[in-house]
C-alpha cells in the first residue's frame, strides 16, 4: 500500500479526511500538532481516531504567537453567538497565523523522509471565513514550493479533498466512509464540554441539523 501523511486535528473535517486517505487505498501516518490551542481536548480524540483507523500516529509540538489569535492566547475572546451573516463577513480571531503553512510543511518533510507519496489536509472554506491558509489556491501553490524546495517533492501529492465542500456534504462523506463522528471533536473554547455557540460548534450543529441526523457528540460529551 501507498504510504501517505495525514494532518489530524480530530475534528470532523480531518476524520472524515483519514478515513478517505484509507479508502483510496493509502496507509496513513497521522501527525497531531499540540501548539497550545485552547481546545487540546482534541488532541485526544485525535488519538482515538487513529487508534480507530488503525494508523499509527506522532504528537508534535509547536508553538505560534499568542497575541495574534484567540485560539491560543487567553486574552482575547472566542468569537461566540455571531450570525451567518456575521461569521462570513471578515477573517475570525481564531485564525492562526500561517499555521496551515507550517503543519504542511512538516508533513511534507515526513513524507520525504518516509518515502510517502501524498499528504492529506481535511481544510476547507465554504463554511468559514475564507482563512488564507485553507484556500485551493494556497494548496496549488504550496505544491509548487514543494516541488522547488525538495529533492522527491515532484513526486508529492497534497490532497485537499474536501476544500470545496461544506459541512452537510463533509458529514454525508463520513458517514459513508463509517467515520466514528462521536470520537471528534469541533469546540473551540476549551472547556469539558461543547459550547454549542463558537463558530465550529455552530457549523456542526446547522450541518447535522439540515441532515436531519443526531449528533452524539452534544449529548455524550
Amino acid at each position: 500500500m501507498k504510504r501517505a501523511i495525514v494532518l489530524l486535528s480530530g475534528g470532523i473535517d480531518s476524520a472524515t479526511t483519514l478515513f478517505l486517505a484509507k479508502k483510496k487505498g493509502f496507509r496513513p501516518q497521522s501527525l497531531i500538532f499540540d501548539y497550545g490551542q485552547r481546545h487540546r481536548k482534541e488532541i485526544e480524540f485525535a488519538k482515538k481516531l487513529a487508534k480507530r483507523a488503525r494508523s499509527p500516529y506522532k504528537i508534535l509540538k509547536l508553538s505560534f504567537p499568542q497575541k495574534s489569535t484567540s485560539l491560543v492566547g487567553r486574552k482575547r475572546e472566542i468569537p461566540l453567538r455571531r450570525s451567518l451573516k456575521e461569521i462570513k463577513k471578515r477573517i475570525p480571531s481564531t485564525y492562526v497565523p500561517a499555521r496551515n503553512l507550517v503543519f504542511l510543511s512538516i508533513a511534507a518533510s515526513f513524507a520525504e523522509s518516509m518515502a510517502a507519496r501524498a499528504v492529506f489536509i481535511g481544510a476547507h472554506t465554504e463554511d468559514y471565513s475564507g482563512y488564507p491558509d485553507c484556500r485551493k489556491e494556497f494548496f496549488t501553490v504550496f505544491k509548487k514550493a514543494i516541488t522547488a524546495g525538495t529533492k522527491d517533492g515532484k513526486n508529492l501529492r497534497i490532497y485537499a479533498p474536501l476544500v470545496n465542500k461544506n459541512k452537510k456534504e463533509i458529514i454525508k462523506l463520513g458517514i459513508k466512509l463509517k467515520v466514528p463522528f462521536e470520537f471528534t471533536w469541533s469546540c473551540y473554547t476549551g472547556g469539558k464540554k461543547p459550547c454549542g455557540v463558537c463558530d465550529s460548534c455552530f457549523f456542526r450543529k446547522k450541518a447535522f441539523k439540515e441532515l436531519g441526523i443526531n449528533d452524539p457528540y452534544f449529548k455524550e460529551k
